[in-house]
């Protein structure tokens, strides 16, 4: 894949983004784009980034060390995956914004390391709004007791909500999830938790408009830019 095949799935995406930010009455600029170099080569990623992309996510510390070496910071990084506590000191090093807390546990050892490093760290709280087993997050109906919890960590900035829902077969059937993600993060205000959560990401290549819809900040596209993952 070329640059001007990025550049053109870039300008499809962009252009969807805009679509459905008018259908919601929203400002194009109120969600952010995170390219997602899951699998992704360097090359790519270098071709993404020439022709604008604001963000890159990555699944797995590890991968986003080692293109980081090569690509340096030119655009924010975020981690969008599932983040084991042996990597955290690696994480602070790598990533802005963290968008899969999804344990009170991995919330502490956050803390913990930086606050030790004396570096703040942006996080989102990854809410399993599906109920499914095989993923992680906080269940909704946990979801107040620990933002409490975690509100009150230092060295921990909480910045909002993540979810990764069921897989749709079509991208409606993720609208019920993206729904109640947005009525937790309205609710957050009124729980007293003493931190503005703004931050609403939810929706990826299959179903970002919808997400978008019902009122998404950050989508995590990555097919739809850069292809099949090694092609």
């Amino acid at each position: 894949m070329t640059e001007t095949d990025v550049r053109a799935n870039l300008a499809a995406v962009r252009e969807r983004i805009a679509d459905a930010t008018r259908r919601a009455g929203r400002r194009e600029d109120a969600v952010l784009l995170v390219a997602v170099s899951k699998g992704v080569d360097v090359e790519r990623i270098r071709a993404a980034i020439a022709v604008g992309v604001p963000a890159l996510g990555e699944n797995r510390v590890q991968e986003a060390r080692e293109k980081i070496a090569v690509l340096g910071r030119p655009r924010p990084w975020h981690l969008i995956g599932h983040l084991q506590t042996n990597k955290i000191r690696d994480a602070l090093d790598c990533f802005d914004l963290i968008h899969s807390v999804d344990r009170l546990a991995l919330a502490e050892a956050l803390s913990r390391r930086a606050t030790e490093a004396g570096r703040p760290v942006d996080v989102l709280v990854q809410v399993n709004v599906g109920d499914e087993p095989q993923k992680g997050g906080v269940r909704p109906e946990d979801l107040r007791s620990a933002l409490e919890a975690m509100a009150a960590l230092p060295g921990l900035r909480l910045r909002g909500l993540m979810t990764i829902p069921p897989l749709p077969r079509v991208p409606e059937d993720s609208r019920p999830y993206y729904r109640e993600m947005r009525k937790l993060l309205d609710g957050a205000p009124s729980w007293g938790l003493g931190a503005e959560l703004t931050e609403l990401s939810m929706g990826m290549s299959g179903d970002f408009e919808v997400g978008i819809e019902e009122g998404a900040t950050i989508v995590r596209v990555g097919t739809a830019i850069f292809g099949p993952r090694g092609g």
